[in-house]
């Protein structure tokens, strides 16, 4: 028997009602990360016995008696080797030089892809109070999502006997994917929470150097692929890390590329109008017509003598009065 117009109607659009709000919901469970949490926070430890190559391992230079030092953190998913030419120049102009390999990085991706933001950072928290109770001095220096962390270490103990005497942000990201502020890293991010619930990661891959690489981009060692779930871990802390930006008052030098192709430029802007350094200062590079990302700018012949120059120029300067935020 065949329902009256009026009940097959109303059935038809109620259908269209649940249809339009699970679609609703879908964007907004993937797009904002509403309900997230990063489940697996146990600590972590790093064997370099693991490593994939020699070129992923830590970084070191350290004199005995010196009582300055450099932290140099990496980016996701690379390792150590994005600071081979610049860990000998901060070396040579007299710092201990500090670039450890992160937890699950440089090792082996698949073990990788089950390790979170929260296990990265905590690793680097407990690596850095180490330094600071050892050094009168200390700086941090960090690349990508290095320079977040970066970003991270300044909002946790600047205003504590703790506190960084300067901090160097490189291509640091603070939003990922943002209509508001016209930001898109990488629109695939809307559908990477639904698929993580069956994969980890797609394609995942140990990279030793690119063959095709350019300006020193050849000399590139990480991983390669799409890494969901620790991906999607790294997005959600850029909400908290953007929100305490006004918690940075130490000394900040933000550096960005006006074409990165990894972190949109815009990210700059935002860290510039929102921390609250007592010495802040910026840098928008523009490199030529390279194929490479334009991203890991230390990494590149063409820039990173002149950019280690500068950056060693702003660590060497005498601290300005506390409000001479420029």
């Amino acid at each position: 028997m065949a329902f009256p117009s009026r009940q097959l109607y109303a059935i038809v659009k109620v259908m269209w009602i649940i249809i339009i709000l699970l679609i609703l919901l879908f964007i907004l469970w993937n797009g904002t990360l509403f309900g997230y949490r990063d489940r697996n926070t146990q600590k972590l430890t790093v064997d370099e016995s693991q490593v994939c190559c020699e070129q992923a391992k830590s970084i070191i230079y350290k004199k005995e008696s010196n009582n300055r030092a450099i932290l140099l953190v990496h980016g996701f998913p690379s390792t150590p080797s994005v600071y081979h030419y610049s860990a000998k120049r901060f070396a040579e102009a007299g710092l201990d030089v500090y670039a450890p390999l992160m937890p699950g990085f440089g090792t082996d991706p698949k073990s990788f892809a089950n390790t979170t933001f929260t296990q990265w950072f905590s690793y680097m928290c407990s690596y850095y109070e180490n330094l600071r109770a050892q050094y009168d001095t200390l700086y941090i220096l960090g690349i990508s999502m290095g320079g977040m962390i970066t970003l991270k270490l300044g909002e946790t103990y600047c205003n504590t006997e703790k506190a960084p005497d300067k901090m160097v942000s490189i291509a640091a990201p603070v939003v990922y994917n943002s209509i508001r502020e016209g930001i898109f890293t990488d629109k695939r991010m809307y559908l990477a929470r639904t698929l993580s619930l069956f994969v980890p990661a797609i394609g995942a891959r140990i990279i030793e150097g690119d063959s095709k690489g350019e300006d020193g981009s050849e000399y590139w060692y990480g991983y390669g692929g799409l890494f969901l779930r620790p991906g999607l871990s790294l997005v959600h802390a850029m909400k908290d890390v953007r929100k305490s930006l006004g918690k940075i008052t130490c000394p900040l030098f933000s550096i960005h590329d006006i074409n990165d192709r990894t972190v949109p430029f815009k990210n700059l802007k935002i860290i510039q109008k929102e921390n609250q350094s007592c010495d802040f200062h910026t840098l928008e590079t523009e490199m030529g017509p390279y194929k490479h990302s334009h991203h890991a700018l230390l990494l590149y012949r063409s820039i990173q003598e002149s950019l280690t120059d500068t950056i060693l120029s702003f660590l060497s300067e005498k601290e300005n009065a506390k409000d001479a935020k420029t």
